[in-house]
């Protein structure tokens, strides 16, 4: 039988193949992009490289005109009509994401008569080649290149040759169009780069819930026949003093102190099983009316008549208007320190501090001398404060813990409080 675990997992696999299948060496067809279609906002980066693109069409075609300007035979209404044309062609560029295939159509042909245009067009292959894959962008590249000799013969530079102006306005449209490739590809590498690495970190976590759900099922199965074990003395112990009333003193003492020390033992691993078993996130809570910090009180009030001493110093001037979550971690994080000082330092008296106010945070402390009477040690998981620990830092906090310079111990923790 297939362990759920490998099922899940190969579920997970079977569906990031098929999400993902582009990224596959059987599919590498030049995938789409995220950003291959207009955004329906632009950002600041957008912006910037759109004004770019401009100011770079435009500095191209002011030369261009320049050139022109320097032909005494040319006309002033053709330099009018090219200066025009040659701003609309650079304005026409806020398309360039929207449309960038009739964009470098309706400009390649353009520029056979006008060649102030001629940098509003190169922009243009270079964004078509960066937002489409390669067959649209070689297409059209193609027709661009076929353009290239009729503009110098229909309107030539006198300045130029017929044969440089080919070769250059050859080799401009070759190296945009290869620079727009070559960061379409690295923006393809850099997006299957990011994927694969979140792929591979659903699969890692994956792979550790799996083995801490073994690990898990491994150590409930062995501390399964401790607890049996353990039960068992116990109940043997039981049995013999229900059948022998009679039994001498000093036998029924060392009786109830073997079931006292099994309970305890019971206790213990019955804990760590559960500390184990609990997933996380596993909470009951949920399920019954949740504590604040104005029922704070109400948790003294039951340490002290369990015979504790308490000592509280409450500075919150109104508990109640403490945030839910916080007032709750509080009220965890003195119940958790009042239970340890109980089964460690019986006998002694606690101090609970609370302090705080909105904007300020909210502060706990709880602090216990050392026990100066003998006692029997009740176990513990150890656990608890690590659990607070947690806790605290999900809240937004911290925690600290750990022994006073006299013996004793004490929890301090700082929770956020935000202002009104």
């Amino acid at each position: 039988m297939t362990p759920p675990g490998d099922e899940v997992l190969r579920n997970f696999v079977d569906m990031t193949r098929t999400e993902y299948r582009w990224l596959l060496p059987s599919a590498m067809a030049d995938p789409g992009l995220p950003d291959d279609r207009a955004r329906t906002r632009r950002t600041v980066r957008d912006w910037a490289v759109d004004i770019t693109a401009f100011l770079i069409a435009a500095g191209i075609g002011m030369l261009a005109i320049g050139a022109i300007e320097a032909d005494d035979s040319t006309a002033d209404v053709v330099v009018f009509v090219d200066s025009v044309v040659g701003a609309a062609a650079c304005c026409a560029l806020w398309l360039r994401r929207r449309w960038p295939v009739g964009l470098a159509v309706a400009l390649t042909v353009l520029c056979v008569v006008e060649p102030v245009a001629a940098g509003a067009l190169l922009v243009a292959l270079f964004s078509l080649a960066v937002h489409r894959p390669f067959k649209p962008a070689a297409i059209v590249g193609l027709g661009a290149l076929a353009m290239t000799p009729i503009q110098p013969l229909l309107r030539p530079d006198p300045a130029t040759s017929f044969l440089a102006s080919l070769i250059f306005g050859i080799l401009l449209v070759l190296l945009v169009l290869s620079w727009g490739m070559v960061v379409r590809s690295r923006r393809q590498l850099v997006l299957s780069l990011r994927e694969r690495a979140r792929r591979a970190e659903a699969e890692a976590e994956l792979r550790a819930e799996q083995a801490q759900r073994l690990a898990r099922e491994a150590i409930a199965r062995e501390m399964h026949d401790v607890l049996a074990h353990r039960l068992t003395l116990l109940s043997v112990h039981a049995g013999a003093l229900e059948f022998r009333p009679d039994a001498p003193a000093a036998e029924v003492g060392r009786a109830a102190g073997v079931i006292r020390d099994s309970a305890h033992e019971a206790l213990q691993d019955l804990r760590e099983i559960i500390g184990v078993l609990r997933g996380p996130g596993d909470t009951d809570e949920g399920e019954r009316p949740q504590p604040t910090l104005a029922t704070l009180d109400a948790l003294v009030a039951e340490s002290r008549l369990a015979g504790m001493k308490v000592a509280v110093d409450n500075r919150v001037a109104d508990p109640r208007d403490a945030p839910a979550a916080t007032g709750r971690t509080v009220y965890r994080i003195a119940q958790e320190a009042l239970t340890n000082a109980r089964k460690h330092a019986p006998g002694t008296e606690v101090s609970l501090t609370v302090a705080g106010g909105p904007g300020e945070g909210l502060t706990v402390e709880v602090e216990n001398p050392a026990p100066t009477e003998p006692f029997e040690r009740v176990p513990g998981s150890g656990q608890g404060l690590i659990g607070l620990t947690e806790r605290a830092t999900l809240a937004g906090g911290e925690l600290e813990h750990g022994p006073t310079k006299d013996g004793g111990f004490a929890v301090r923790a700082r929770l956020p409080w935000p202002a009104a």
